[in-house]
């Protein structure tokens, strides 16, 4: 169980519940980090007393220095300071919200720093995931999945045989746009696909969500942590969001994890493992319930699902490629600069038009072939204007 926990992104959706875990069971926190949200940091900070702090934003991170002038907080800014956020001495686990292929080196410090990972940062197995789990073996850390979805599975696993594992069944709410056709997609708004039907997270999974990518992402990080192939993984639509993924063993039995749709309880399994503490969630009432309901996802209209089963079949950089190209196309989405149903078109000429492949490649590698896929997104689509 961790004691001492630095939170990469604590003012995101993931952070802020994590810090409500903290709370409730005592957690000391040794570092928090943020993008540019000051207000809510310094409140944060004041409130937990960490060893240190860290902004991405340097104007943000001088600004905070001074309004924590009157405590002995250190003030950490850039790539490097959330860096040395993972690596703070104090610390024994580390919880990384950071959105984004952005987790990926702050996680790497962290695990060769000898901490254990509570991860909620998916991109960090898409673009990593080959670096990641050797480093994870190397230095004989644990990592915990905090998704719902692979925290499920992972619960879900407790107890079975070695070898006893058949399939992964993930589940997904569909997001704010399931049923939808192509055409009744084609002039949705940010604001609609920002809409989601049952959890409150932040804007970039939320897209995703609406967008299927989120699930496909999903998948290439389900096979990195449960050491499964693609056929080995199936995914299904289920709205309610209670059952939050299923396993299916060798003799066809089928194991489920059920809650409600809160993130805090597999942020608080991530961090308090093998104990099974209270919760601050409220209890699942399936009388209330009622009933649940499952379909096949629709991989025709929302096509990053199958771009990403793609990506990962053709394996090595090819899951970077595509990450990378999601996320610039996501955020010119939010800037209203291209429409909704171009986020797939971007992804998938992205991965379509990869070439330079490679089995053995390094940190540099993966993020030199973001960089260069970002840029000739961003080239190519970015002084639209809907």
């Amino acid at each position: 169980m961790a004691s001492k926990i630095s939170v990469l992104g604590s003012t995101g959706s993931i952070g802020t519940q994590t810090l409500d875990v903290a709370r409730m069971h005592g957690l000391e926190i040794t570092a928090l980090t943020a993008n540019s949200n000051i207000n809510l940091l310094e409140k944060q900070a004041r409130e937990f007393h960490p060893k240190m702090v860290a902004v991405l934003d340097l104007g943000a991170a001088a600004q905070l220095k001074i309004a924590l002038r009157d405590t002995d907080i250190e003030v950490f800014c850039g790539e490097e300071g959330i860096c040395n956020a993972a690596v703070e001495p104090e610390c024994d686990t580390v919880v990384n919200a950071i959105v984004g292929v952005a987790g990926l080196v702050p996680t790497l410090s962290a695990i060769k720093a000898g901490k254990n990972i509570a991860l909620a940062n998916k991109e960090t197995l898409v673009a990593g995931g080959a670096l990641v789990m050797k480093s994870v073996n190397s230095y004989g850390v644990k990592l915990y999945p905090v998704d719902s979805e692979h925290s499920a599975i992972f619960q879900c696993l407790q107890g079975c045989p070695k070898n006893s594992l058949k399939k992964i069944i993930l589940t997904a709410s569909g997001g704010a746009f399931f049923g939808k056709t192509k055409d009744e997609l084609e002039n949705v708004t940010v604001k609609e696909a920002l809409s989601h039907p049952n959890w409150e997270m932040g804007a970039k999974i939320t897209i995703d969500s609406a967008t299927m990518m989120n699930k496909g992402l999903e998948v290439i990080e389900a096979s990195w942590l449960f050491n499964c192939k693609d056929e080995d993984i199936d995914v299904i639509i289920h709205r309610e969001s209670i059952i939050h993924s299923m396993i299916q063993l060798k003799d066809n039995a089928v194991i489920a994890q059920l809650g409600v749709p809160d993130m805090r309880i597999p942020i608080q399994y991530a961090l308090t493992y093998p104990n099974r503490l209270a919760s601050p969630t409220k209890e699942l009432d399936l009388s209330e319930i009622g009933c649940m309901n499952f379909q096949k996802p629709d991989y025709e209209t929302f096509r990053c699902l199958s771009i990403c089963r793609k990506a990962l079949r053709l394996g090595g950089l090819y899951p970077t490629v595509a990450n990378a190209a999601n996320e610039a196309a996501v955020e010119m989405f939010l800037r209203e600069q291209i429409r909704f149903l171009d986020i797939a078109e971007i992804v998938g000429n992205a991965v379509d038009t990869f070439k330079d492949n490679t089995e053995n490649f390094t940190l540099e590698d993966i993020l030199n072939t973001d960089k260069n896929t970002r840029l000739k997104v961003k080239d190519k689509y970015g002084h639209n204007n809907y």
